[in-house]
């Protein structure tokens, strides 16, 4: 199955002291276990076929799977399922300095002896790379494998600092209208134009209104789609196999089977359909990667842009710049300042921890921002 796939540089047998199967970190006898694999290798592979349907997403989590594997038990000279919060520290180390021989340009791109860093990877990778990793982690504890997760274990300060940080990557509302408002300007006279027209208002919609990332997006299908007391929700499985129901209004469904109705199919989704919520240009029911669902926005962004830029080059740039996550931002930001509950934000979000969500908060610094400019131009006026 997919613990093939790490098979390709991992040793098909591994020694008993670095296969896993009595790893110090493993679940206490008596535990309920939820999956029946008892070696790591199998474990890891497990949890990369949650991801099949995903081909970005497993090759990326596959990446960071083989590259922790290999360094716990050929550098470090341990289980995965024995490393401990020192070794994950030393790995986060090591993401920053790899071994020369991991970073050979003359090893292959693919095979069993490929080239697995390019070099030194940069902070926001080892950021990536670590919440990756503490994604599988979690996914091990809560499978009743692991005892624990050392990636749970984030300095105080670093989290902290984290917390006090506020997002920019997102549009202000007055933006945001005009976006909307300027596509349905877009040229309809034939009908490649129309079906692009009508993609790219549902797909700046379905992102606003669920704040889905890019991947969630392009895998939601109809079946994910929830009716329970007499309101709509969508069901959401994202990063690290983390669940989540969405909230989602009836205008937004309104939308949804305005775009349905545009090709020809049933306005209401039907409960056990696999049908993509996002088709493609044409109507085509071959999911789009999340790749696509990225290139979907940048265009429309871009091409909203175009029109912006003669007279206001500033917000046109802002617009370049924008992707997906940013729409997910936006989202966040809007909810927060229209008076959401945080809680409620960090469900709809999935946030782990709600001092993520806080993030999105702007109406105290706006205000501390007013207050002191306001008491340095009542200053200057004496």
């Amino acid at each position: 199955m997919d613990a093939q796939a790490l098979t390709a540089v991992v040793p098909k047998t591994l020694p008993a002291a670095l296969s896993g199967t009595s790893g110090t970190n493993r679940a206490v006898a008596g535990v309920t276990r939820q999956i029946a694999a008892d070696d790591d290798v199998a474990a890891i592979g497990l949890w990369l076929a949650e991801y099949r349907d995903s081909p970005n997403t497993f090759r990326s989590y596959r990446k960071e799977a083989e590259r922790l594997l290999l360094w716990a038990t050929q550098v470090r000279g341990k289980a995965v399922s024995s490393l401990t919060r020192e070794d994950v520290l030393a790995y986060e180390a090591f993401l920053a300095a790899p071994l020369p021989m991991w970073c050979d340009e003359a090893a292959a791109r693919h095979g069993a002896h490929r080239r697995l860093f390019a070099g030194p990877l940069s902070e926001r990778s080892r950021r990536q790379a670590l919440g990756i990793l503490a994604g599988l982690f979690n996914y091990l504890v809560r499978a009743g494998y692991l005892a624990g997760s050392p990636f749970a274990l984030h300095p105080h300060g670093r989290g902290a600092r984290r917390a006090h940080r506020v997002i920019e990557r997102y549009l202000d509302r007055a933006l945001w209208q005009d976006v909307l408002a300027l596509v349905e300007q877009w040229p309809r006279t034939h009908s490649r134009e129309q079906q692009r027209y009508e993609r790219a208002r549902w797909v700046l919609r379905f992102l606003y209104e669920t704040a889905l990332r890019a991947s969630e997006a392009a895998q939601a299908c109809e079946r994910d789609f929830l009716h329970r007391r007499g309101r709509w929700w969508l069901h959401v499985t994202g990063k690290g196999g983390v669940e989540g129901d969405v909230p989602v209004s009836d205008a937004l469904m309104a939308e949804f089977a305005r775009y349905r109705t545009f090709h020809g199919l049933p306005a209401a989704p039907v409960s056990d359909s696999e049908r993509p919520l996002i088709l493609g240009i044409a109507g085509h029911t071959t999911p789009l990667t999340a790749t696509g669902v990225y290139l979907v926005v940048k265009d429309t962004l871009g091409r909203v842009a175009d029109v912006l830029a003669p007279t206001d080059s500033t917000r046109a740039a802002r617009l370049r710049r924008v992707s997906t996550h940013w729409l997910r931002h936006t989202a966040a930001t809007h909810q927060a300042e229209a008076g959401n509950p945080l809680h409620h934000i960090q469900h709809n979000l999935r946030h782990s921890s709600i001092a993520t969500t806080s993030i999105y908060l702007h109406a105290e610094e706006d205000a501390r921002h007013e207050s002191t400019t306001h008491a340095f131009s009542e200053a200057s006026q004496h």
